[in-house]
């Protein structure tokens, strides 16, 4: 079978799995035959050492599902200023530089999502090792968002190389759209079409990102150990 079209089936396959709700996101599966990334070895910062789980990451407690939902933003990012999202998670922190001239509305939406606390207590709820790892759903479970949509349509010649930092949404939506649910790449995903709308990319801790996307996970993609996500802090740098 052509790797596209195993693409596309996989990917409706896991919409169709997946929908248990209005709002349910995904990025697109993986072919069969992409590969794991090696497992890195995660730099530990001094507030990350002790009690941690054999994944490196300090324990955490499963949030319950949430339900809220916010008005629509009208917000847009400047093309002329930077802005540096920090993810601080029980694994460690990362940060997202957002893309305000290629994608000014969608990263405005990200902003307005973390400047209301709503990633808050939320976790990653989907690893795909050598591929991504997604998070930013409210229920936790694939099918949550923040009672809005958006759409920005992302550069057509955008691919989805390693830190990428995109918006997940459903195989039938239009390319662009995005509620909160977003995933970073950590290995191939270039065989992506330019449809999920674009966000940023990784620019400070990819050691953590690295960690996240091999953690042990069950069958339905989900870490054994809960993944949370602490805050999300946007700041112009």
């Amino acid at each position: 079978m052509p790797r596209l079209l195993a693409l596309v089936l996989a990917c409706l396959a896991v919409v169709a799995a997946g929908c248990g709700g209005d709002d349910a996101e995904t990025a697109a599966t993986p072919s069969p035959t992409a590969s794991a990334t090696a497992t890195p070895e995660a730099t530990a910062t001094p507030e990350d050492t002790g009690g941690e789980q054999d994944s490196g990451c300090k324990p955490a407690a499963e949030p319950k599902p949430k339900h809220r939902r916010l008005p629509r933003p009208k917000q847009r990012l400047d093309p002329s200023k930077t802005y540096v999202a920090t993810v601080l998670t029980n694994c460690g922190a990362f940060q997202i530089t957002l893309d305000s001239m290629r994608a000014p509305r969608t990263g405005g939406s990200f902003k307005y999502l973390a400047d209301k606390g709503f990633y808050d207590g939320l976790i990653f709820h989907r690893v795909v090792p050598g591929f991504v790892i997604q998070g930013g759903d409210p229920r936790g479970d694939g099918t949550g968002g923040p009672g809005y949509k958006i759409v920005e349509a992302p550069p057509e010649s955008l691919s989805y190389g390693k830190g990428v930092v995109a918006m997940a949404k459903t195989a039938l939506e239009d390319a662009g759209t995005s509620g909160s649910q977003f995933f970073v790449v950590t290995g191939d995903a270039n065989s992506l079409p330019p449809d999920y709308a674009l966000v940023g990319n990784v620019t400070s801790g990819q050691d953590v990102v690295d960690l996240i996307g091999v953690a042990p996970v069950g069958p339905d993609e989900k870490p054994l150990d809960p993944i949370v996500i602490k805050s999300v802090d946007v700041k112009e740098d």
